[in-house]
């Protein structure tokens, strides 16, 4: 019998763990759910994720404010994905006044924004099951790399000051999207990734650039940070485990495009590409949460740009279905 589609079977709520890092950070983590960042200035609050929709927003909202009262002034979108940014209509009834993205996440979210948010609300019933509470499409205010201030944009690197914590806000190269922004808070050496780093859960690749995803990583661990809040997984505290979840990221991409080399070379097609790959990925990852959902995407990707599309195609609804029931089908 074939897999249940995408997240379908994943139908449990987790455990989610609001937690302190340091004088100003927060994480907002949940068993390998998509993870939050909070940053609480004396002035105002940053808020890095959105969550997938406004209800689910939310609980992260309450969780605020249980320990501060400052406004909630900004909201980072790391990347354009809908289990993202989707929520950031409550942070806005909140009275959050800049939704920031980078330059590449808006044009993503320009280009397919809306296939994106159709695909997502399919795969992650759990995630979304108060999608009547999205209304429509998250736009940024607040535009990094471009110039033009009448736009909202912005120089290519943004800084914040929330009052007594600065924050760094910036793209430090290609990987999960090509709209990847972090946010970094120097003077307590912690830094909110988004996507560009996972731990312990499936990296999603379906729209990465994986060839540039290793020195991007790289570019991460240059900055020393002693904690980490990743896309999915733990927040990882301490240099050494920030560095584990660095390797582990960069493990999953470079393994995973490696089979997907090897394939094209082979001249397999994409069913025999999956069954390539997991030779290689199983042994290692085949445990960790959402494993089963990323992989037919992923090696979807690894195959494309192996065989040189560097730009992601568009996932749509009808996509993911119609290549899921060809990778996962038994004949």
């Amino acid at each position: 019998m074939s897999k249940a589609f995408a997240s379908h079977a994943d139908t449990e709520d987790k455990k989610i763990t609001f937690e302190q890092l340091s004088s100003h950070c927060w994480a907002y983590t949940a068993e390998g759910d998509p993870n939050s960042g909070v940053i609480i200035g004396d002035e105002f609050i940053l808020v890095s994720d959105a969550t997938a929709t406004p209800a689910m927003a939310q609980d992260l909202i309450a969780r605020i404010r249980t320990i501060s009262d400052k406004p909630i002034k900004y909201v980072l979108l790391t990347h354009y994905h809908a289990v993202r940014v989707l929520g950031a209509t409550a942070f806005v009834a909140e009275g959050a006044t800049e939704v920031i993205a980078s330059r590449g996440t808006y044009e993503l979210i320009v280009e397919r924004g809306a296939q994106d948010m159709q695909s997502e609300m399919e795969r992650f019933p759990r995630l979304f099951r108060n999608a009547e509470s999205v209304p429509g499409l998250t736009w940024p205010t607040m535009v990094i790399g471009g110039g033009d201030a009448t736009k909202g944009e912005v120089p290519g690197k943004l800084n914040i000051n929330l009052g007594g914590v600065k924050v760094d806000i910036w793209s430090p190269g290609y990987g999960h999207t090509r709209g990847d922004t972090i946010a970094w808070v120097e003077s307590e050496k912690i830094l909110f990734s988004g996507d560009l780093v996972e731990y312990e859960a499936g990296v999603y690749t379906g729209d990465a650039q994986l060839e540039e995803w290793p020195a991007t990583l790289e570019a991460l661990r240059a900055l020393n940070a002693e904690a980490i809040v990743p896309g999915r997984g733990e927040a990882m505290k301490g240099n050494a485990n920030v560095n584990k979840a660095l390797d582990y990221t960069q493990r999953w991409v470079t393994t995973l495009f490696q089979a997907g080399k090897e394939a094209v070379a082979a001249k397999m097609d994409l069913k025999a590409a999956m069954a390539h790959t997991r030779k290689s990925m199983d042994p290692v990852f085949g445990q960790v949460f959402i494993y089963e959902h990323c992989l037919p995407f992923d090696v979807s990707r690894a195959y494309d740009e192996a065989s040189g599309i560097k730009n992601p195609r568009i996932w749509t609804a009808a996509r993911d279905k119609e290549m899921w029931a060809a990778l996962q089908s038994n004949t």
